[in-house]
């Protein structure tokens, strides 16, 4: 089978360092060669699928519920280990064909470019070739992108919140991953990089009028707090929805702001100064 392989990329939180978590997956991208036939990649998903239940990464219960969240999972990309794709999807960047994902739901929800942004710059080569810059040029980051992020987002977050009185489905996960996924998009959209969840948690608190940036550290650190030690917090639950929609508002207004700064040349003198009143966040 390595044969056929084109690239393996790991991306997603196991290979970020700091943002590890009992509920992160391996996020894992293979390429394969064109020639590679659909019937072949369904056989190698069986026994990825395997692999995943053999070493817990999968739950192989059949319990509807269970069933039920299955497919949330696999409409969403949302905790699924191992995406398998071919290079003429890699390059024409087909999300859906990318991360096998809904294709309805993707086209009208998913912020795509920001999540192929991400994997680009917040991925590592395991294997093969790097064809990572292959498609830099075809991603555009806009508006557009940050409301499908800000709609997938809230949606998952309320689905984890109608889940929340049956703990045994450890619903706090989705509502955990769509703040995460807000956080990184957000940050993408405003910084174009990639950092730590803590990095970008202290950026968006500093976006906070002074008087509201104590509830936001508060809000800030229970995520990370939970992160590592994921449990029900209804107080932090019933906030989240919110956080999730003025997240989203903070990037867009950020970037509106940077924009609108009217740019000139300086002169030889004023190279060394920077103007603390036009750049808020300093790192």
């Amino acid at each position: 089978m390595i044969n056929k392989i084109l690239s393996i990329f790991l991306f997603g939180s196991q290979q970020a360092e700091g943002d590890y978590s009992p509920i992160s997956d391996c996020d894992l991208l293979f390429i394969f060669k064109d020639r590679v036939s659909n019937h072949h990649l369904r056989e190698i998903e069986r026994y990825f699928i395997g692999l995943e239940i053999k070493h817990e990464f999968k739950d192989s219960s059949t319990k509807l519920t269970r069933s039920i969240l299955g497919v949330i999972n696999y409409s969403t990309g949302m905790f699924i280990s191992h995406f398998l794709t071919k290079k003429e999807f890699w390059e024409a960047a087909k999300f859906h064909k990318i991360f096998r994902v809904n294709k309805v739901f993707s086209t009208i929800f998913a912020p795509r470019n920001i999540v192929l942004s991400n994997v680009i710059i917040n991925s590592t080569l395991l294997y093969g070739e790097d064809l990572r810059n292959i498609i830099k040029p075809k991603i555009n980051i806009s508006v557009q992108e940050m409301f499908r992020s800000t709609v997938m987002n809230i949606f998952i977050c309320f689905f984890g919140i109608l889940l929340t009185p049956r703990k045994q489905l450890k619903s706090i996960k989705y509502i955990l991953e769509s703040i995460k996924w807000s956080l990184k998009a957000s940050n993408y959209f405003c910084f174009k990089d990639s950092v730590e969840l803590k990095k970008i948690t202290e950026r968006f608190i500093a976006l906070e009028k002074p008087n509201k940036r104590i509830k936001a550290e508060s809000y800030y650190s229970k995520f990370l707090t939970l992160r590592k030690n994921p449990q029900n917090n209804i107080r932090f639950i019933m906030l989240s929805p919110i956080r999730i929609l003025k997240m989203h508002i903070q990037a867009i207004a950020y970037r509106k702001m940077i924009k609108n700064i009217p740019y000139r040349i300086p002169t030889k003198f004023e190279e060394k100064i920077v103007d603390q009143r036009a750049f808020t966040l300093r790192y």
